[in-house]
């Protein structure tokens, strides 16, 4: 049996590490929704500007945990808890791939732009001229963040949902992986 301090995942839980990417992004996803929320209800208000001038460092922080998560998912392949069933693995796999592309088309976007992009101090990605703009990775973003942040959202809930159904039903080693 492992120890609830293993670093590493086994057959049985989810190691330290996979648990502190699991629940920071959790804690940072909650922000960036609220975030939007915030920008979609109260625009131009003092909340607005309070959480969506996070929205964006925010972003590149879970786009950089992802790809950390997805290699050390990809190292722990083998120790990991297995999939209750496929459609839980299929689920698995759609949230990974939207937690990549969805802050991926915003960077796109923002590339595309020519707009500079700070966060945090450093420069991310320096400015252009606005006669070199790249539209198809403006478009890109401006068709696809928004609705496929919605489409995890709806995803993240249905998470949460079979989480909690999980544990209501007395399948607490499911539940217990990653507590």
């Amino acid at each position: 049996m492992q120890s609830s301090t293993s670093v590493r995942d086994s057959a049985e839980k989810y190691g330290l590490v996979t648990r502190v990417l699991h629940w920071g992004m959790a804690l940072l996803f909650a922000w960036q929704f609220t975030s939007a929320l915030a920008h979609m209800l109260f625009e131009d208000t003092a909340i607005d500007e309070f959480f969506w001038g996070t929205h964006k460092p925010v972003g590149l922080v879970l786009m950089v945990l992802i790809l950390i998560r997805a290699v050390w998912g990809l190292l722990n392949l083998k120790r990991r808890p297995p999939a209750d069933s496929m459609a839980a693995g299929l689920g698995h796999l759609a949230l990974y791939v939207l937690m990549l592309v969805v802050p991926a088309v915003a960077l796109f976007r923002q590339y595309g732009s020519g707009r500079k992009f700070e966060a945090f101090g450093m420069t991310i990605m320096q400015g252009f001229e606005e006669s070199q703009k790249i539209q198809w990775m403006i478009d890109l973003g401006s068709n696809f963040h928004k609705i496929l942040g919605y489409l995890l959202l709806i995803m993240i809930v249905g998470h949460i949902f079979f989480a909690i159904r999980h544990y209501l039903k007395g399948d607490t080693q499911i539940t217990d992986r990653m507590l």
